[in-house]
């Protein structure tokens, strides 16, 4: 029995070590292999005719590259096992795989039928696959070529309210030279007011493709460019139409519109879905909404076949990118940018009722064609180095709103119960301060006043009433009223603005000071006018909007009751109308506007001299529908708010029916 046993068991290790692999399990691991991208390991389960028509190193490499080029990823490769093995026969077994995959140009699957033959190898059997081409794409041939061609989009346009173009595709010159016709004369003339180097003119031209003949292109002018005449009449120059991003309102809403320039390699490693010299947003709305303007680029992937001829593999087609309609008028816009030449500041402007921003300027500015085409080294240099801060995109940011605060501290107060309109306060002279613990701090005021209400605060702009509002209020009173006026708020606002802030609050001068607009009450424009909106909305609050597809008129929260918000808005009509209110100058006999300056001081301590910036908002009473705001920075020797109040008003005179 013993012996018996012992003849099974050998014979049962004879036939173990006999049995060959199954050839739906060695095709098995040749997927596995093929799922996890190992080329090299796959080269192994080739068959010996297969190795004969490609290395292991050109079989790798091909994979890699056409995997890489084409983007592959998302692969799957798929065989199932046949229940029996009948497709496999004495030296030969075929099956039947299918491939799944995403690709630059969508997705790409097929099913394929796949050969292995039985072996012989160092005195051992086993399968492999009889490889092609076919395998990598059933249509690829020995001696096809795999190409990839794209279609861009078209970007899509920023237009203003009534159809007019912030942001369009349009046409520039592209300025070059014929080689053959420049002397060193002529090279130096186009140097020069192209604003290139000769020597960047040479390397141009001593390019390996370049004739003598040929066009040479040197760079991007608008049609507009004055330089042109100059240009065209040096023997050398030539120019040809090209199309690119064009700006019509130029530096008027360049802060705002921004524009376009050739991505950079920083910005490719945050964007890998973009190619290398592709166009992106660099600043502005461009920036913004790049997603909705850029489009999709169209792609075909094509067998160029040996013989002639394409098969196409995969083809995502092209999609233009979407236009974007603001709530802007160019028209305003335009004329606010003019009322600020050569002044540092910003200027808003909304209807009040709906919440469409109307105008949106930072002054001074810059030419966004030439952005878009590229500044020369000294021209950017020359922004960069300018004191007034042309790149500074102002109203994004926040600052001192100075007295134009008032009208919110009074609704705060009258909400909170601290502030009565009629009640009276007797305050003696310019200067005021709340004890001795305060040292040489003092509020000062300019109109010397006594008794005071809220009217006459408002209308003379004093400070010392506001001041001892914020004080009899209180820190957390104040706190909580201005945090109800959206302070220390992110504003729902589709160009991202800054957070207006209360700051610390820490001691009662800081509170005293932030209820009249000083102490470290930061503000944007935006938000001002959106505070003010409660004004003509019954104490209601409308949010801001920018595109003109979006809902008008939605209410951000309740400022104050119907009531308070009236009486304070029966006061703003009175610091225009009255003759001695801060606004007068800007009364319009028949345009009413109710209105408020103010002037903030911008200094490290009391007593040194600073600078003061000058703001004034506005708007019409009679079915109100424009209020603007304006801020100047430096008018400290100008006239103070004096400045932006008689800009405004300008502004109201040219747009009034």
């Amino acid at each position: 029995m013993k012996k018996l046993i012992g003849v099974l068991l050998i014979l049962l290790v004879l036939t173990s070590c006999s049995k060959e692999p199954a050839p739906q399990d060695r095709f098995a691991e040749y997927i596995k292999l093929w799922n996890q991208q190992k080329f090299t390991a796959m080269y192994d389960y080739l068959s010996t005719d297969a190795k004969k028509n490609i290395s292991e190193k050109d079989f790798t490499e091909r994979y890699q590259k056409i995997y890489k080029d084409l983007q592959i990823k998302d692969i799957k490769i798929d065989f199932k096992k046949p229940k029996d093995d009948k497709q496999a026969k004495e030296n030969k077994a075929t099956y039947t795989f299918s491939a799944k995959m995403n690709s630059i140009a969508g997705p790409i699957q097929f099913t394929h039928e796949a050969v292995l033959e039985k072996e012989e190898r160092d005195k051992q059997k086993n399968w492999y696959v009889d490889w092609n081409p076919s395998f990598i794409f059933p249509k690829l041939q020995e001696g096809d070529k795999i190409s990839v061609s794209t279609n861009a989009p078209k970007r899509g346009e920023i237009l203003d309210r009534n159809g007019n173009g912030l942001a369009i595709n349009g046409q520039v010159y592209e300025v070059g030279v014929i080689p053959g016709k420049m002397d060193d004369a002529s090279m130096n003339q186009v140097a020069s007011l192209l604003k290139m180097t000769p020597d960047q003119v040479k390397k141009a031209v001593s390019a390996s493709w370049v004739k003598p003949d040929l066009f040479v292109p040197l760079a991007k002018v608008s049609m507009d460019d004055q330089r042109m005449p100059q240009l065209l009449a040096l023997a050398p120059v030539r120019t040809k139409k090209v199309t690119a991003r064009v700006y019509p309102l130029g530096q008027a809403a360049a802060q705002l519109v921004g524009y376009v320039g050739t991505i950079t390699a920083e910005e490719l490693q945050k964007h890998p879905d973009y190619a290398a010299q592709d166009i992106i947003g660099k600043r502005g709305l461009e920036q913004v909404y790049e997603e909705q303007l850029r489009g999709q680029t169209g792609v075909r992937i094509m067998i160029q076949k040996k013989l002639g001829g394409v098969d196409v593999l995969a083809e995502k087609p092209v999609q233009d990118g979407k236009q974007v309609q603001l709530t802007i008028d160019s028209d305003l816009q335009g004329k606010m940018f003019t009322q600020l030449s050569g002044e540092a500041g910003t200027a808003a402007a909304m209807n009040p009722v709906t919440g469409e921003t109307l105008a949106l300027v930072s002054s001074p500015s810059f030419d966004p064609n030439q952005a878009a085409l590229g500044f020369s080294a000294d021209d950017f240099k020359a922004l960069q180095d300018n004191q007034q801060q042309p790149l500074t995109t102002r109203f994004k940011q926040t600052y001192a709103p100075g007295s134009v605060i008032k009208p919110i501290t009074a609704l705060v107060g009258l909400e909170n119960g601290s502030i009565k309109p009629d009640e009276e306060i007797a305050i003696s002279g310019k200067q005021w301060q709340k004890d001795q613990s305060w040292g040489g701090y003092y509020v000062t005021r300019v109109h010397e006043a006594s008794p005071v209400n809220l009217e006459k605060a408002l209308i003379f702009s004093d400070n010392i009433y506001f001041a001892q509002a914020a004080l009899k209020m209180g820190k957390d009173s104040f706190t909580k009223g201005m945090q109800n006026a959206l302070f220390e708020k992110t504003l729902d606002y589709p160009y991202p603005l800054q957070k207006s802030t209360i700051g610390s609050l820490g001691n009662d001068i800081s509170l005293a000071d932030s209820g009249y607009g000083q102490g470290q009450v930061q503000m944007s424009i935006v938000h001002l006018m959106t505070a003010y909106t409660s004004f003509v909305n019954n104490g209601t609050m409308i949010k801001p909007t920018l595109l003109l597809d979006e809902q008008k008129s939605q209410p951000l929260g309740q400022l104050a009751s119907k009531e308070n918000t009236a009486t304070v808005a029966g006061m703003l009509q009175k610091v225009v109308s009255d003759p001695s209110g801060t606004a007068h100058a800007a009364n319009i006999p028949d345009y009413p506007l109710a209105g408020k300056t103010g002037t903030a001081e911008i200094k490290q301590k009391q007593g040194e001299v600073g600078t003061e910036n000058g703001w004034f908002i506005a708007y019409n009473t009679n079915t109100p529908s424009l209020m603007m705001a304006m801020m100047v920075e430096g008018v400290q020797d100008k006239g103070g708010s004096m400045v932006p109040v008689q800009k405004v008003k300008d502004l109201y005179m040219s747009v009034k029916k």
